[in-house]
């Protein structure tokens, strides 16, 4: 299994105690700027990889309901451009950038970290074998983490197992993000 190219980086690690130097796969982690109107909203810390995914589902997460996702006009490296009809600016106010680690870092208030979203709802019964079943098939599919072991993962499965959307990211909530911006 190879990792996709924009996941994973090799680099010279010193290894201890001895201080040999060798070659490895790590991880890669760079900034994402999310505009919606040409304006910018948030810069998150991220995996590069499904970037349309993560501004969405991001935005999602946030409470809003963005209609699509693309490069921007300007083709900006690192930037994607929402479209969120009716975006009101004030309900993402932070007080600084994201990190991969955190959907609440930079909120100023309890009240800021609520979301105005409907209960979820359903009688879905997936049969302990089936539950019991999902990491393994996860980890199977974590091309990134196979190669760099520091990459977390998410995968959205049918009440069957069968998995239908994996996405890795070294933040724990843009892997949630990208999988709920899947389309």
């Amino acid at each position: 299994m190879e990792a996709p190219p924009y996941s994973a980086a090799a680099v010279d690690v010193v290894r201890l105690p001895d201080g040999r130097t060798e070659r490895d796969n790590v991880a890669v982690e760079e900034p994402l700027e999310i505009r919606i109107g040409g304006t910018p909203v948030a810069v998150t810390m991220r995996t590069p990889g499904h970037d349309e995914e993560l501004a969405r589902g991001f935005c999602l997460s946030e409470g809003l309901r963005p209609s699509g996702a693309r490069l921007p006009a300007d083709l900006a490296a690192n930037t994607v451009e929402i479209d969120a009809p009716g975006f009101d600016p004030g309900c993402l106010q932070r007080s600084f950038y994201t990190t991969s680690s955190c959907g609440v870092c930079g909120k100023g208030a309890l009240d800021a970290v609520a979301v105005d979203a409907p209960r979820v709802t359903a009688d879905l019964h997936v049969p302990l074998a089936v539950v019991s079943s999902l990491p393994d098939r996860l980890r199977e599919a974590q091309a990134a983490f196979a190669v760099t072991g520091g990459l977390h993962a998410t995968g959205l499965f049918t009440a069957d197992g069968e998995l239908l959307c994996v996405r890795e990211d070294v933040g724990r909530h843009n892997a949630i993000d990208k999988v709920v911006g899947w389309e």
